[in-house]
């Protein structure tokens, strides 16, 4: 369920604002003594909005019990935004790579990189790093090219295929995961990188054809989405 769809049906007030181009916005967070965002608060209590199991007690609401996917659909699912990612790259005309994005300075190229990072922050958790906000605040180093992305990218594919054939019957999914965002299991952590990677893959598939009138080659449709808390919108605001 998405998170206004599940404050709403619990009649929960929920404030979306751009942080960015709103001082107002930006002091309010600051004086709850955080920057991450989402962000959904009740008095001077905080909890990241990406997290409805943080949301739902600050609020004093039972979730009840919540499906997810089973892990190896969510691994299938995120070696598809990979190559699919990769695709949209390739055909982005090689003048626009650098034009900026709606919600948020982030160029194109920028973005595919970050949609790649997201999941090698995941690696990275799994390798004993906690996963902290800043990991995906991380930039490609200036000057990278499309084919550094490229590589890169498909790095990051073949690390997460060899890390599942290991993490697919080795891993105690129940156990909590080491995020900076809230009380998660690994599964949960799973499910969040699916469901964050796609969302980019859904912008860079919307940039192509809508903003350059390029057809995707490998679009991805709706059923990719079906049973992922995903985002109403494909940008922010």
């Amino acid at each position: 369920m998405r998170t206004k769809e599940f404050l709403g049906k619990h009649k929960v007030a929920f404030l979306s604002r751009n942080v960015l181009g709103d001082d107002g916005a930006l002091e309010e967070l600051l004086a709850l003594g955080t920057r991450q965002l989402p962000v959904v608060s009740r008095g001077k209590e905080w909890v990241n909005g990406q997290s409805l199991k943080d949301v739902a007690r600050i609020a004093g609401i039972d979730l009840g019990t919540v499906k997810h996917l089973p892990q190896p659909e969510l691994a299938r699912r995120i070696d598809l935004i990979l190559a699919a990612a990769a695709g949209y790259l390739v055909q982005f005309p090689e003048k626009n790579l650098a034009d900026q994005l709606p919600g948020r300075p982030r160029s194109l190229a920028q973005l595919t990189w970050h949609l790649f990072n997201v999941v090698d922050a995941l690696l990275e958790h799994e390798q004993g790093m906690r996963l902290q906000e800043d990991a995906f605040r991380r930039l490609p180093a200036e000057g990278s090219t499309r084919e550094d992305i490229l590589d890169y990218g498909a790095d990051v594919r073949r690390r997460f295929a060899a890390w599942w054939e290991t993490a697919k019957t080795r891993t105690d999914w129940m156990s909590k995961a080491n995020v900076y965002y809230g009380d998660t299991t690994l599964h949960e952590f799973l499910e969040r990188t699916t469901w964050h990677s796609g969302q980019h893959s859904r912008q860079l598939q919307w940039a192509l054809k809508e903003k350059y009138g390029v057809e995707p080659d490998q679009p991805l449709g709706p059923e990719m989405w079906q049973g992922l808390p995903m985002p109403e919108q494909i940008w922010d605001g």
